[in-house]
């Protein structure tokens, strides 16, 4: 499968994983909407559904549609990302690059389907909590752990159970982001996946939302590096536990 491909599956893949998930953000979080006010437990449904249907566009590349899960495959030693796929320094570019831009373009997409909204909607953090993450409690050496320990166990369970989400399958994913949501996402917003949070955030900093306020920088680095030593450290562990096992036995 030429790179080419990877790269086109990879960015309508998270396209589509992040128009749905800051999608139904929006519509939990700016005024006027059908679903205003439905609460957390919404939001960790919906971006469990985002996921669902991303692994499903971009099943042919294996869909990482997350550079921690690409850190994750590389750290764990494996020999190929998809099927005819290796694993070396252009091909991780490309998951990278394609991440990159469809958690990018489906911000974009986002912003369009609730322009009305984002015009109305007076409070500027509401209107960056659709395109990005931002802790309860602000805390950089915590907020960090946070985000690692969720993308420690994304990756770990992907690799340890089905070697690349789509091998795992789409629903089992899917319920995974749910579990990681609503078990370990009330501190930070849960990125877990430094495209999803990066690419939204560079968006709103772009487009020409009224009153939009800060794209809180300073905060940006935590949930692109929590998530990179999570997915590193979720590829190291299951590397090894088959080792541990066998020299148990």
């Amino acid at each position: 499968m030429s790179l080419g491909i990877v790269f086109l599956s990879e960015v309508f893949g998270t396209a589509m994983l992040t128009l749905l998930g800051c999608g139904v953000v929006a519509n939990v979080a700016l005024r006027g909407t059908k679903g205003n006010s439905g609460g957390f437990l919404m939001v960790t449904w919906g971006w469990g559904v985002a996921v669902f249907a991303g692994v499903y566009v971009a099943a042919r590349s294996g869909a990482h549609l997350n550079p921690a899960v690409t850190l994750g495959l590389l750290a764990n030693g494996a020999e190929e990302y998809a099927p005819d796929v290796p694993v070396d320094f252009a091909s991780t570019l490309t998951y990278f690059g394609g991440e990159l831009l469809g958690a990018f373009l489906g911000a974009v997409v986002c912003w369009l389907a609730y322009k009305q909204h984002f015009d109305v909607e007076e409070e500027p953090a509401s209107k960056l909590g659709v395109f990005s993450t931002g802790p309860a409690i602000r805390s950089s050496s915590w907020n960090l752990v946070t985000e690692i320990i969720g993308t420690f166990v994304l990756v770990f369970v992907i690799l340890t159970f089905g070697g690349t989400p789509s091998g795992l399958g789409p629903l089992a994913v899917a319920l995974l982001v749910v579990g990681i949501g609503v078990s370990l996402g009330g501190p930070t917003g849960y990125a877990i996946n430094p495209a999803r949070d990066l690419g939204p955030r560079i968006a709103h900093a772009l487009l020409p939302i009224r009153g939009k306020g800060s794209s809180d920088w300073g905060y940006s680095w935590i949930p692109v590096v929590g998530p990179l030593v999570g997915g590193a450290l979720g590829g190291l562990v299951a590397r090894l536990v088959p080792i541990i096992a066998t020299a148990a036995a």
